[in-house]
């Protein structure tokens, strides 16, 4: 469900010397050459005089690492309930890689050095068996909470001490960006320093304006104003409102701001000054190549000052930067009450993180093809300044929180995580000639996920709010939505209805909080029409009866698909009720909770999400027909904890290593069967083209 088969692999650890380097600009960028490594991005003549220092990261062996396969997320390891749930699909399809849109990988089956990614837990390897391989599940924090809390403990900390509330509406966010050197409006501040790349947005001025743009309130001495006009100071940020995937979702416990911004010349009209509209314009031809919707009038150009960048099919433009918060959920933030937090969409004040990406390096479609990946490469990336290369053509940069809340850089090790969902296909030029390491899903276009999603028009260029959230007031229940569904363009129905009925659950493990199993033991229902009562799971789990837990999700899976047929997991206006995607606030305080527990040990290397107990969907229940042992040989008790999974043990082998268990999702089952699961051109794009 993760990863790419092995390629070359090295017979011991090797840390080897730094291969490229990005220089840095003083402002904003304009590009020079065709974006080949060590190629200079600079701003000015200044620029070209007195150069900052360059980035120079180190290329590191990953095996040195806590998690060497950090690269595959803790989902990717879940079962499948007999494969009645399919989370795989929403990373692991064909479908965006059959458009050429991006640089992906196709994962479901049309690339024969992958493999199907659905149907086979075929986690790729490198240095078999002198590094342990990824079929052995790393993500204790998730897998073992016990193990975490044992940890916190001996710390001398208790968590059920903790004032969470206070904490989540402190903010840490304010004191990062003031350690960020020579502050103003460049995406690099030139000064060697853990917060040289710390994102140049300044919390002070958000949120946002109702136009998505950020717009300083405080213009003396702020360096970070790129222009004024009538309608304020522009730092050239916007904002970008999307539909999450179940993994950055209240439910999930983690939400998220997105914030784009482009090189200057975009924001400038043909005379070379700044223009808003110019810059609007802009923006509207990225997202629309981005999302597949450029029309035959569109130019082959953008336009105004940067009428000499090439619009790239489902590619951004070189100097593009994303900034992305993550924060805590606070179910009473909606962005009308700014002493709790002044964002909305129940992001708290305080941030788990900050992220931020940098595109350096252009990469061509025709260089694309369907390649092997080299599993055994090492990673390029800064120990101290907190960024990696994704191998794919990004800088990837992140801070999180340490041990008492302040933001720190992120280690390597740590940032292999975000090349796992933020990366791509590598160009065949460099084949041969270096290993680069990538990761990344079938979905993304070109390493991101938020554009590729934004809502259409205007509700889509401004703050993050996931779908309109408005909090209830002294009230101990989620609130309400006010921004309707969006379709998924190419399934041509309702994205989070289509979610409900492949995974069955709140996020992409496949579990179900208790709130929301409550709401839908009271809506679905035989006196309501359905064609049975919504059926208990709990009971069948704790009994670790695998026949009645096979025959149950079954029919889950069937009722699902009846409540979204009939459309009511959402109101009359088409929006999704709230009970299915925000916590109540005591789940969502627990859950706080629970991360804190990996903040105050600083164990994120395995894992960021952490759940009371193991959910069922990472425990061993399969019937004797479908049975896999560990990898030692040892078979699994029924509701055993699965720590591992069997890997292709003969050595000649091109797969030797890999996994080799089935998903129990039956590809060979036709489209419109009501058993299948299986889909393997999903793409993510949403509304009407």
């Amino acid at each position: 469900m993760s990863a790419a088969r092995g390629g070359p692999r090295p017979a011991r650890p090797r840390r080897l010397a730094g291969r490229w380097q990005v220089w840095a600009t003083a402002a904003a960028l304009m590009v020079l050459g065709p974006g080949a490594r060590g190629a200079p991005l600079v701003a000015d003549a200044a620029a070209l005089r007195m150069p900052p220092p360059p980035l120079r990261g180190e290329t590191m062996y990953r095996g040195s690492l806590p998690n060497p396969h950090a690269h595959i997320p803790a989902q990717c390891h879940v079962e499948t309930s007999h494969g009645q749930q399919n989370a795989c699909l929403f990373c692991h399809t064909d479908g965006v890689w059959q458009r050429r849109l991006g640089n992906n990988n196709p994962q479901a089956g049309a690339n024969p050095n992958l493999g199907n990614l659905q149907t086979q837990y075929a986690f790729g390897v490198y240095d078999h068996p002198f590094v342990p391989n990824s079929s052995i599940n790393p993500w204790i924090n998730t897998l073992q909470p016990q193990v975490l809390r044992a940890a916190v403990a001996r710390l001398g900390e208790h968590p059920a001490a903790w004032d969470m509330l206070a904490y989540m509406r402190s903010d840490n966010w304010a004191a990062a960006y003031a350690q960020r050197p020579r502050q103003g409006a460049a995406w690099d501040s030139g000064v060697d320093h853990p917060m040289r790349l710390f994102p140049a947005l300044d919390p002070a001025d958000l949120p946002a304006g109702p136009d998505g743009f950020v717009r300083t309130r405080r213009t003396a001495g702020r360096t970070q104003v790129l222009w004024r006009d009538a309608s304020g100071a522009h730092t050239g940020w916007r904002a970008v409102n999307f539909m999450p995937y179940g993994i950055f979702t209240p439910m999930a416990g983690s939400v998220s701001g997105i914030y784009l911004r482009l090189p200057t010349a975009f924001m400038k009209n043909a005379a070379g000054a700044f223009d808003q509209r110019a810059y609007e314009a802009n923006l509207e031809l990225l997202e629309r190549n981005i999302q597949d919707r450029l029309r035959a009038a569109d130019p082959p150009h953008y336009g105004g000052g940067a009428a000499g960048v090439a619009i790239v099919r489902g590619q951004y433009p070189l100097g593009t930067e994303f900034a992305h918060p993550l924060h805590y959920v606070d179910v009473a933030a909606d962005g009308r009450d700014a002493r709790l937090s002044p964002f909305p969409g129940t992001r708290s004040r305080r941030v788990k993180e900050i992220r931020w990406m940098l595109k350096v390096q252009a990469w061509h479609p025709g260089e694309f093809g369907m390649a092997l990946k080299d599993e055994s490469a090492p990673i390029h990336a800064h120990p101290q300044q907190g960024w990696i290369e994704n191998g794919a053509g990004w800088l990837l940069a992140g801070w999180i929180e340490d041990a008492r809340g302040a933001l720190r850089p992120q280690t390597p090790s740590e940032l292999v995580q975000c090349v796992g969902c933020h990366s791509g296909n590598v160009r065949q030029s460099e084949i041969g000639q270096h290993a680069t390491f990538t990761s990344g899903s079938g979905n993304t276009i070109d390493s991101t996920w938020a554009l590729p999603r934004k809502f259409a028009g205007a509700t889509g260029w401004r703050e993050m709010d996931y779908l309109g959230y408005v909090a209830p007031r002294g009230a101990e229940v989620a609130g309400s939505l006010t921004t309707p569904e969006p379709l998924n363009r190419g399934q041509g129905r309702g994205e989070f209805g289509f979610f409900l009925d492949h995974v069955v659950g709140a996020s992409l493990y496949g579990e179900m909080p208790a709130a929301m199993e409550a709401w839908l033991e009271t809506h679905i229902r035989r006196t309501r029409g359905y064609s049975a009562d919504w059926p208990a799971l709990e009971p069948a789990v704790a009994g670790k009866d695998v026949e009645a837990i096979a025959r149950i999700q079954t029919r889950r899976r069937g009722l699902m698909r009846e409540l979204t047929a009939r459309g009511e997991y959402k109101d009359g206006q088409g929006r999704i009720h709230a009970a299915l995607l925000v916590p109540t606030p005591r789940d969502a305080l627990e859950a706080a909770r629970r991360y804190r527990q990996v903040v105050v040990t600083q164990r994120y290397d395995f894992g960021k999400d952490v759940f009371p107990d193991t959910p069922f969907t990472l425990r061993y229940f399969r019937r004797s027909a479908d049975a896999f042992t560990h990898q030692d040989g040892r078979p699994y008790a029924i509701g055993e904890v699965i720590t591992d999974r069997p890997v292709n043990a003969s050595p000649g082998d091109f797969t030797y290593g890999v996994g080799v268990t089935p998903t129990l999702i039956d590809d060979t089952l036709l489209p419109g069967d009501p058993r299948r699961t299986f889909v393997p051109d999903y793409v993510p794009l949403l509304g009407r083209p």
